[in-house]
C-alpha cells in the first residue's frame, strides 16, 4: 500500500462536474490500493473574486488578517464539495481547514511560512481507510489567526503535507499534461519533458514557468519528495520532477521560459563610494519588494549606474522609492516596463561551453538588442524589449531544443 498526496489546482476544481471527476480519480486511487490525501485550491475564479471584494469593501489596503480570513474561505468551500463528493461514491472521506489539520506557520498575512504539521490527525483519518481532503494555501499562526501563503500556494501545501506523512508520491494535478521545454501557446513544436531535475525545476518556475510554484519545488527538493505533474483531464504519464542522477536525458537546454511580468528601473550618476547600493537596496527590501537581476556600471566620469529588475506590479512603488533615494544621492532616475525576461534552462549547460555566447548570436540574429544579462550554472537570462518576446523564445527554443541534442555525462 502506498500513501499518495494528490493536488488539484482551482481549474482541476472549477465546477460541479470537474469536483465529480476528481472525486472519481481519488476514489480509483484509493480501490488501487492506496492511502490518498488530497490537497485543493479554490475553484478557479473563486481567489480573484474575494481579492476584489475585499478592495471594493476594505479599500486597496485592507487589513492582512481579516483579508487572510476572507480568502481562506475559497479552500473551505473546495473541500466540503469534494468531501461529499468522494462519499457520493461510497468512499469515506473528511475534509480538513489548514487550522483542524494543524497547518502552523509564522505570523506573515498573505505570504506566510510553514513551520510544521500535525501529521497524527491525517495518519489516524488515513488509517482509519477515510480520504483526507485539505484546504490548501492556508494555515494558522500561534494566535490561532488564519493564514494564507500567497498566491499558489497550494502547490507548497501539498508538498509539506506529502513530507510530513512520508509519502511515496505527490501528483500536482493541472490543466497542462506536464512540464514543457517552452510555452506551447508561444512555441507549437514544444515538447512535453519526460523527467526534470529540481534544479532546472526551480530555475524555470522561478523564470516564469507557470506549472508549478516554486516555493514548493524547493520544498520538494529540501525533503525528497518526488512530484508528478500531470492533468486532471486526461490519463497520460506526466513529467516527474526528481533528483538530478535520475534524469536520464541530460539535455543542453531543457526549457526556454519568458516572463512579461518585469520592470526595469535605472538610478545613474551615483558617486561610487562604499554604501550606496545599500541605501538603494534596503528600504526596497524594507518594503518588501523583491528585486531581481541587478546591474552595475561604471561611467568615465567616475559615477556609477545601477539598474535592477522588479516585478511589473512593484514597479510604481519602486520607482518612488529610487526616487526619494536618488534624490539624496544627487543621482537621476530612468524608469522602463515594456521589457521581458528570455532564459534558457539546463542541465547540461554544466558540461558545456559557449552556450550563452550561442544564445547572444542566436538574438543578435533576428535584431534582438540585450539590455541585461544574468547567468547561474545551469541557466542564462536576458532582458530584452517586450514586443520581441515570442521572436526570442521561438528562435531560442529552435537552436537549441528542436535542434539540440542530449549532453554526454560526465564520466564517473
Amino acid at each position: 500500500m502506498a500513501l499518495v498526496v494528490q493536488k488539484y489546482g482551482g481549474t482541476s476544481v472549477g465546477s460541479p462536474e470537474r469536483i465529480r471527476n476528481v472525486a472519481r480519480r481519488v476514489v480509483e486511487t484509493v480501490r488501487a490500493g492506496n492511502q490518498v490525501a488530497v490537497v485543493v485550491s479554490a475553484m478557479s475564479g473563486e481567489t480573484d473574486a474575494l481579492v476584489a471584494l475585499a478592495r471594493e469593501v476594505g479599500g486597496e489596503d485592507p487589513v492582512p488578517r481579516e483579508y487572510d480570513v476572507l480568502l481562506a474561505t475559497g479552500e473551505q468551500k473546495t473541500i466540503a464539495l469534494l468531501a461529499m463528493a468522494i462519499q457520493r461514491l461510497g468512499q469515506a472521506a473528511r475534509s480538513f481547514t489548514g487550522a483542524q489539520m494543524g497547518m502552523r506557520t509564522d505570523t506573515a498575512h498573505t505570504r506566510a511560512r510553514i513551520e510544521s504539521i500535525d501529521r497524527d490527525v491525517l495518519l489516524e483519518t488515513l488509517r482509519g481507510g477515510s480520504v483526507a481532503v485539505l484546504a490548501g494555501f492556508q494555515g494558522v499562526d500561534e494566535a490561532g489567526d488564519i493564514t494564507t501563503l500567497g498566491r499558489g500556494g497550494s502547490d507548497t501545501s501539498a508538498v509539506a503535507v506529502a513530507a510530513a506523512l512520508g509519502a511515496d508520491l505527490c501528483e500536482i494535478y493541472t490543466d497542462v499534461t506536464g512540464v514543457f521545454t517552452s510555452d506551447p501557446n508561444v512555441v507549437p513544436r514544444a515538447r512535453k519533458l519526460a523527467r526534470v531535475s529540481f534544479d532546472e525545476m526551480i530555475e524555470m518556475a522561478s523564470l516564469g514557468a507557470k506549472v508549478l510554484q516554486i516555493r514548493s519545488v524547493r520544498f520538494a527538493m529540501r525533503y525528497g519528495v518526488r512530484l508528478h505533474v500531470r492533468s486532471s483531464f486526461v490519463p497520460d504519464e506526466g513529467t516527474w520532477v526528481v533528483p538530478e542522477d535520475e534524469v536520464m536525458e541530460r539535455l543542453v537546454v531543457s526549457g526556454v521560459t519568458y516572463n512579461r511580468n518585469e520592470a526595469k528601473i535605472r538610478v545613474r550618476g551615483v558617486k561610487d563610494v562604499p554604501g550606496v547600493a545599500a541605501r538603494l537596496f534596503t528600504p526596497l527590501s524594507d518594503q518588501g519588494i523583491v528585486v531581481d537581476m541587478i546591474i552595475q556600471n561604471l561611467s568615465q566620469d567616475g559615477t556609477t549606474d545601477l539598474t535592477f529588475t522588479v516585478p511589473r506590479g512593484e514597479y510604481k512603488r519602486s520607482l518612488a522609492i529610487a526616487l526619494r533615494t536618488a534624490e539624496e544621492l544627487g543621482a537621476h532616475v530612468e524608469g522602463d516596463t515594456a521589457i521581458a525576461k528570455v532564459s534558457i534552462v539546463g542541465l547540461g549547460m554544466k558540461d558545456h561551453a559557449g552556450v550563452a555566447s550561442r544564445m547572444f548570436q542566436i538574438l543578435a540574429d533576428e535584431g534582438i538588442n540585450i539590455q541585461l544579462i544574468s547567468t547561474s550554472e545551469i541557466k542564462v537570462s536576458v532582458v530584452i524589449e517586450e514586443r520581441h518576446t515570442d521572436t526570442a523564445v521561438r528562435a531560442l527554443h529552435a537552436a537549441f531544443v528542436e535542434a539540440g541534442a542530449a549532453a554526454p555525462r560526465p564520466e564517473v
